[in-house]
């Protein structure tokens, strides 16, 4: 019983840190990126934050329907966070952007290491 509670605690975290992850993302790019201008809205780093938002999106989504495909989504949303999250960081001024995509990464991966 302890396990799964741990399991289910790290499964909300994971929800969670993702739904963060996504509303930061788009908020930022839509709203300080824009309104900044220069490196911020380059082509590149604009898709790359909206792709993170939106695979974060949808990686919460899928936890919440306990889809089969966790796994390589897991795999996906952490490597497209850890991305965005260099990517801001570089550009720099977006530091919650950057903390909120780091966490993502961190709990997918972690959630990676508890699925069998």
């Amino acid at each position: 019983m302890h396990q799964t509670s741990q399991s289910e605690h790290a499964r909300q975290a994971c929800i969670a840190a993702c739904s963060l992850c996504h509303q930061l993302c788009l908020q930022t790019a839509m709203n300080h990126c824009l309104e900044t201008g220069g490196k911020h809205v380059k082509a590149k780093h604009l898709r790359l934050m909206l792709n993170c938002a939106e695979i974060c999106q949808t990686s919460a989504n899928f936890q919440l329907t306990g889809s089969h495909f966790l796994h390589s989504l897991h795999e996906l949303c952490a490597e497209i966070c850890e991305a965005c999250a260099a990517e801001c960081d570089e550009i720099g001024d977006m530091k919650d952007c950057v903390v909120a995509c780091q966490q993502c990464a961190d709990s997918c991966r972690q959630m990676l290491s508890t699925q069998h």
